[in-house]
């Protein structure tokens, strides 16, 4: 497809159908896993929120249904940091089938001291690309049930000024919070990609597809109270950097497409179409240090023996 086309085909205010499919949102409750599960439900799906805390998911199901009239939303009890306790959540679907599942969890910590997970690993790295990794391999049977199912892994603008180090995965040796989490997310986009080839080789009805956000601020987000609130005044002060960046319900603007868009494929990346920060999805080139085979196989093998997975992930 032309870009061109892409931008008058696909209208972010007018969402296909999505009546009889089935969406978990991985961080549904808050930012953009909020507003995802959001504009999800309003296509007449059953949008499934997990998140650690019952209270905040009730919160944002709350807010979702009172702005999207006989929303099918439920809470799934998930906490990606604690390895041992995935499996049991899946079961705890007690679904037939999964058509997407989108992986948009994610902790990003802005100062020292390094934090563990459960299991021992570092508190981002952990979370945001090992919980989500080992995720899948006990969705694959849902996902491989359904039509056509999908994989959305949700990335970062972070990612891409950041670089893997496969020798030190988890900052052991050298901690920066902020880059620890770009690396964090640049492992998830790796993984995505990397989890299409694999698809693909095997011959899976199932789709891996990256979207990002661009750069989606809190204080340009409409408000969604108790969920969040923002105030006249932040919006105010933040007006100026609305020329290059946007809130965080345009934020899941491309995660959506990625969702439902039957034009989309697997493999591809899709971000907002204003320098990849702000404005409608399109799809975008995928950059050379996310897409080499090389790396991404090495560290799916390193992620593999971290979470003790299959190394297909149960996909056959």
């Amino acid at each position: 497809m032309s870009s061109a086309s892409q931008g008058r085909s696909w209208d972010v205010h007018r969402l296909p159908s999505a009546e009889g499919r089935i969406f978990l949102v991985t961080g549904g409750n808050a930012g953009i896993g909020y507003f995802a599960a959001e504009q999800l439900a309003a296509t007449g799906a059953l949008v499934i929120l997990g998140s650690r805390d019952r209270a905040k998911a009730d919160a944002a199901m709350a807010s979702i249904r009172s702005r999207v009239p006989g929303a099918q939303v439920q809470h799934l009890q998930l906490d990606l940091a604690d390895l041992s306790s995935l499996r049991t959540a899946v079961d705890r679907l007690d679904l037939v089938h999964l058509d997407a599942v989108v992986h948009n969890a994610g902790v990003a910590l802005d100062d020292p001291p390094r934090r563990e997970t459960a299991d021992g690993h570092e508190l981002m790295f952990g979370t945001n690309h090992l919980g989500h990794f080992a995720l899948t391999q006990w969705l694959a049977p849902l996902l491989s049930a359904a039509p056509a199912g999908r994989v959305v892994t949700v990335g970062s603008f972070a990612a891409r000024s950041e670089r893997l180090d496969l020798g030190d995965l988890q900052s052991t040796r050298d901690y920066r919070p902020k880059r620890t989490y770009g690396r964090s997310k640049l492992a998830q986009m790796c993984f995505g990609f990397e989890l299409d080839r694999r698809l693909r080789a095997v011959g899976s009805t199932v789709l891996s597809v990256v979207a990002h956000p661009g750069g989606a601020l809190d204080s340009l987000t409409p408000s969604r109270a108790p969920v969040g609130v923002t105030t006249p005044g932040e919006r105010l002060r933040a007006l100026p950097a609305a020329l290059l960046v946007q809130g965080k319900d345009a934020g899941a603007w491309p995660v959506v497409r990625a969702v439902l868009d039957p034009e989309v494929q697997g493999g591809q990346l899709w971000g907002p179409r204003v320098f990849g920060l702000r404005g409608v999805p399109r799809r975008e080139p995928l950059p050379s240090h996310m897409a080499d085979p090389a790396v991404a196989a090495h560290l799916w093998a390193l992620s593999g023996e971290l979470v003790g997975a299959d190394p297909h992930l149960g996909f056959r």
